[in-house]
Order: C-alpha cells, then sequence, then structure tokens
C-alpha cells in the first residue's frame, strides 16, 4: 500500500485530510462540481508526466502513530487544500483513537479496506479549513512502517469514493456477485432485495433452533425485513452478536410477560384520526406509513408497523393534515411511521410542503432509522428536498457502535452539511449495548459523524419482549458511568415511557443528596459529596 501511494511521484508527501468528494451528477445546488462536501486537504502533485506521476495517485504525510502527536497535528494542518478528482485511497490510521480531540468534527469512521496490505505504513488523516498556508515541500519523509494491531478500536479516513466497509463488500462478492456498484448503492435495490424468509436465511446464517421456529411459525407476529447491506454487518454464526439479535426473529417474542401489551405506550387512545397521535399539548406524532426497510424485533409499533394497515395515501393524510388545521395549540410535528424516509422525494415533499402550509407548525421533525439500516437512501436528492423545509430536525435510531459504518458516516455527514441538526435515539437493549464501554463508544462515534445523542430509552413493555428488557438501575448504571467521564454532549437523556401514556419521564442517578441547614448536599460523578451554600429563606 504504501507503494502504491507515491508510485512514481518525486514530490514529498503533503496531508490528506477529509474529504467527501461526489460526483457531478450528485452535486447539491450551487455547489462546484468536484467540490467537497466537508472541508478537506486532497494531495497536490505537480509532477510531470515525464516523472511518471499518475492522477489517480495520492502522497499523504505519514505521521508517527507512537510519537508525541502535537507537533505532526500542527504540521499537518499548515497544508494547503488542493481539490483533485480521481481516488483517495482509504487508508488504516491503527492509533486513530489517541488523536480524537485532534480531529475536526465529521471525521469518518471505518475499518481498514480489504485490499490493503500487512504491514502498510500508518498515517494520520487530518481536517484543516480551506485557505489554509501552502505546505512546506521540505518537510521530512515518513518513519518505517509497522504492522497493523490485530483489531484497532477506531479508524478516521477521508474517502473521496463512495465508502464501503470490508464485512458489506465481502458479503456482497458471495451472496450477491450479480450487482453492480450501481446496483448495491441504490436504496431502492436494496430494498427490492430484502432478506424476507427462512430460505434466505438459511443461505446466509447458521440459525438456531429458536431463531428457526421463530422464522417457520410467526404468524402474525412483526414481519421480518432485513436490507441486504445491514444484513452484511451480522455474524452468521453468532446468533448473540448485537445487532443479529436485533433484527432476526427468535421463539422468545412469543413468551409474554407480566405486564406488557401489544399498545404499551397508549397511543391509540390519543389518536384523534388514523395514524395521529396527539398525546402531548403542543406536539403530535404523524405516522406517515408502516413500512420499514429492516425491522426491529423490539418495535413498539409492532402491533402496525409491517401489516399494511397504514398507506402513505393523500386521503388519509388529509383527514391528519385537516385535524392540524384545527388545532393551533400544535406548533410541533414528528413525522414517523413506519419509516419515512422510506417514502419517495416527491411523496415527503408532498408531505413537507403541507405541513409547512399550516402557520403554526414551526417545528418539523423526522424520525428514521435509514441512516443506520440503509445509508444509501441519503442521496443528493434527499437532501435537497429536506433543506426546502427549515427549520427540520431529525432523529436517527442508532443502537451499537457495528453500526457507524463508512456508508453511515456518509449518510451523517450529508445530513448535517445539508443543515439538518441530528439527534441519536437509542434503545436500551438487553445483551446489546447494555453496559458502559459498548454505550461509551456508541455515543464518542455518534459526535465524530456530528449525530448528538438525545435519547436514552427504557424498552418499552410490547408483547414478547422481555428477553430485550433490562433493568431501571442497569440504565442508571450507565448513565452514571458517562456522565463526567465522557463530553457533556455525549451524554442522553435517560427516559422511560410511561405505560399508558403518561409520556416521556426522565431519570437520573441521584446526584442530589438532601439538604443539611443552609445547604445543599451532592453527589458528583466520583461519588463524592459537596456542600452548596443554600441558605433557607425566614
Amino acid at each position: 500500500m504504501g507503494a502504491s501511494l507515491g508510485s512514481g511521484c518525486q514530490n514529498s508527501p503533503v496531508v490528506v485530510g477529509q474529504s467527501q468528494m461526489v460526483d457531478a451528477a450528485e452535486e447539491p445546488p450551487g455547489r462546484p462540481p468536484g467540490s467537497a462536501l466537508l472541508p478537506i486537504l486532497e494531495s497536490s502533485c505537480s509532477s510531470s508526466a515525464e516523472n511518471g506521476c499518475r492522477s489517480e495517485s495520492v502522497s499523504p504525510i505519514v505521521v508517527n502513530l507512537d510519537a508525541p502527536l502535537a507537533e505532526p497535528v500542527a504540521r499537518a494542518r499548515k497544508s494547503a487544500p488542493a481539490r483533485r478528482k480521481g481516488r483517495t485511497t482509504v487508508v488504516e490510521s491503527p492509533a486513530a483513537h489517541k488523536v480524537a480531540s485532534y480531529v475536526m468534527p465529521g471525521a469518518m469512521l471505518a475499518p481498514p479496506a480489504a485490499d490493503e496490505a500487512p504491514g502498510a505504513t500508518p498515517i494520520l488523516r487530518i481536517d484543516s479549513p480551506h485557505n489554509a498556508p501552502p505546505a512546506d515541500p521540505e518537510r521530512d519523509a515518513a518513519p518505517a512502517s509497522q504492522t497493523h494491531p490485530a483489531d484497532p478500536p477506531f479508524y478516521i479516513v477521508t474517502p473521496s469514493r463512495r465508502p464501503q466497509n470490508p464485512r458489506s463488500r465481502a458479503f456482497r462478492k458471495r451472496f450477491f456477485p450479480e450487482a453492480t456498484d450501481k446496483e448495491w448503492n441504490d436504496w431502492r435495490w436494496q430494498s427490492r432485495h430484502r432478506i424476507k424468509n427462512l430460505e434466505q436465511m438459511e443461505r446466509m446464517l447458521s440459525l438456531t433452533l429458536e431463531e428457526r421456529t421463530a422464522l417457520i411459525e410467526g404468524g402474525q407476529m412483526l414481519p421480518v425485513g432485513i436490507t441486504p447491506y445491514y444484513m452484511s454487518l451480522l455474524d452468521a454464526e453468532n446468533a448473540e452478536q448485537p445487532l443479529r439479535r436485533t433484527v432476526v426473529p427468535s421463539s422468545k417474542e412469543f413468551l409474554r410477560s407480566r405486564g406488557e401489551a401489544d399498545d404499551p405506550l397508549g397511543e391509540d387512545g390519543h389518536s384523534p384520526v388514523p395514524g395521529l397521535v396527539h398525546r402531548y399539548p403542543d406536539r403530535v406524532l404523524l405516522l406517515a406509513l408502516d413500512f420499514c426497510s429492516t425491522y426491529c424485533r423490539y418495535c413498539t409499533r409492532s402491533r402496525v408497523v409491517g401489516h399494511g394497515e397504514l398507506m402513505a395515501n393523500e386521503k388519509r393524510l388529509e383527514l391528519a393534515f385537516d385535524y392540524l388545521r384545527k388545532t393551533p395549540q400544535v406548533r410541533d410535528v414528528l413525522i414517523s411511521g413506519g419509516d419515512p424516509l422510506s417514502l419517495s422525494e416527491d411523496k415527503l415533499d408532498w408531505i413537507l410542503g403541507k405541513l409547512r402550509a399550516i402557520p403554526h407548525i414551526e417545528f418539523i421533525r423526522i424520525g428514521t432509522k435509514m441512516p443506520a439500516v440503509l445509508p444509501q437512501r441519503i442521496t443528493p436528492q434527499l437532501t435537497r428536498v429536506l433543506r426546502k423545509y427549515h427549520p427540520l430536525w431529525m432523529s436517527i435510531h442508532f443502537l451499537h457502535p457495528d453500526e457507524c459504518t463508512p456508508e453511515a458516516a456518509r449518510a451523517c455527514a450529508r445530513l448535517a452539511d445539508a443543515g439538518i441538526p441530528l439527534g441519536a435515539q437509542t434503545v436500551l437493549l438487553k445483551g446489546v449495548n447494555d453496559s458502559v464501554p459498548v454505550m461509551k463508544e456508541l455515543i464518542q462515534k455518534l459526535l465524530l459523524m456530528r449525530v448528538r445523542p438525545y435519547y436514552l430509552y427504557q424498552c418499552d413493555p410490547i408483547s414478547g419482549s422481555a428477553h430485550f428488557r433490562t433493568s431501571i438501575e442497569k440504565g442508571l448504571e450507565i448513565i452514571g458511568g458517562l456522565r463526567g467521564h465522557t463530553t457533556g454532549y455525549g451524554v442522553p437523556t435517560y427516559v422511560v415511557d410511561a405505560p399508558g401514556g403518561g409520556g416521556k419521564i426522565p431519570l437520573q442517578p441521584n446526584y442530589y443528596v438532601g439538604r443539611d441547614g443552609d445547604d445543599i448536599v451532592l453527589r458528583n460523578f466520583e461519588g463524592k459529596t459537596y456542600r452548596y451554600p443554600d441558605p433557607v429563606e425566614a
């Protein structure tokens, strides 16, 4: 790999920074062809053709990641941005976790390329603002190469081509060898080729008895549906892999425990018209449709999702819009489902336009899992529609660090670059993300993808969900393990959606100990107590 980067080029290495080049056909309006979606530093090469410098070669600065980092990072950020077309090789950074604090927001995370040679020189690619001073051509050469560690914790990459993680690449080669790049990266192709039955599952996974039984005897349960992309992230042999547990059915779903219900949040009782839930005074939930590209086995709306009962037809939705026009206290609409981003751009445009035409609707949100399960859906065409209706916010359902792939990072970057604030909603699930290390890794990766952790939900007591639900104490333990141990932006609000329609109730570890005379006694993240003066008024 090291040879290919500088093959035939006599220039000194220069920085390659955060880069996400797009084809001219995909350019957002007003953006010059070939420009970057994020601030970039591409390699600049002034070698002539006679010197053997090929246009597609890339010559990055190589930073010794085992040396003190401040100096190489400072030097790297002085390099000049120079746009160039052609392929930017995705390169592994084995110790990138050491330098996360030096990298600008939006750094993408990815495993190394499948074709990358072991022992290649580790490099660090660093963001830099546009109009930076030119690079120093006399810069020293790179250190010698070293062997990659077996399982580095983070990789920061800067692909100008469409990214694809090695696991997806291998899966596609094995199970969809006929699929072209264009097809695999087409969200409609992905949706058409979802894995939905026992025969397909058996080809791709070593099924357990519990999984096979659920697939055979599922009946009217929540349907099965997994995009090829998301299936590529599953472990074919390990049924306990976190992502696999959340989308492959189990016979445990047949068991009904005390307190469970098909509609535990009482949404149907707060629905004035079909597909609209009005529980809070100034905001409503609009269920645009009941289709998801990938069905989560712990879904709160499994009673309706995937059964074709809620279609995105204009007659039904006009009833909801008419109710909103007559209810002026509503200022906030959350569009959910199903997954509203499963709709076409035209249908989304129509729905958003209808809502924006209602004067008292100020705030519109979209709830989706597409960046995690079908990131190919986040296209320039989609973002062109969404950005017309600002202020528009998006809540993305991320569950586990394994979902933070290069594809997901690219999708989130496109949304963020379209001016859409992104928040993550995560459900706490037993055996999936119910530990402080896993949750910390997830939220730290999300922040690098410009997604702020918003809610951590206690799993709702839907029918057949006991094997997913943790104790409340476990959720409080995780929040306590995050607060003070990572950036405050990364600590979500832990909530229980009260059964019966009580709404979200936030829970926090007990930092307030009590009053002692004119002092309030408080406990910090280390468990130490402190006094805050708060005299009692006479």
